[in-house]
């Protein structure tokens, strides 16, 4: 009897951990993305919806941050930025390459730090 309850324990309790574990599938977050225009803004959130469970991606033009919703089962915060530093445009985190970044039109290159 004893060793029912035992395993009846470790297996709610293992459930427990489970629940705790998922992760959430309209996530918000919101980073900084260096640009300059309009056209940065169609940019930015093209690379940004390039990223599977990229739900909303909304870039600011005046505040410079990318406002996002996100499924973490499918992307993390960090495919975003890459994504993102792949279409020539700094993040936060991740920095573009002066590759990628000198393919941006003129009106696109922002002043690098």
């Amino acid at each position: 009897m004893r060793k029912l309850i035992l395993a009846t324990v470790f297996i709610l309790g293992s459930f427990s951990i489970q629940a705790q574990d998922k992760l959430n599938k309209n996530a918000k977050y919101e980073i900084e993305v260096n640009g300059n225009c309009e056209s940065c803004q169609s940019k930015i959130q093209k690379a940004a919806f390039s990223v599977s469970g990229v739900k909303s991606a909304t870039w600011s033009v005046e505040t410079h941050k990318l406002a996002l919703i996100l499924n973490e089962e499918k992307a993390n915060i960090l495919d975003v930025k890459k994504a993102v530093a792949k279409a020539g445009y700094d993040t936060d985190e991740v920095k573009a390459t002066k590759e990628n970044y000198n393919k941006l039109p003129g009106c696109c290159q922002y002043e690098r730090k």
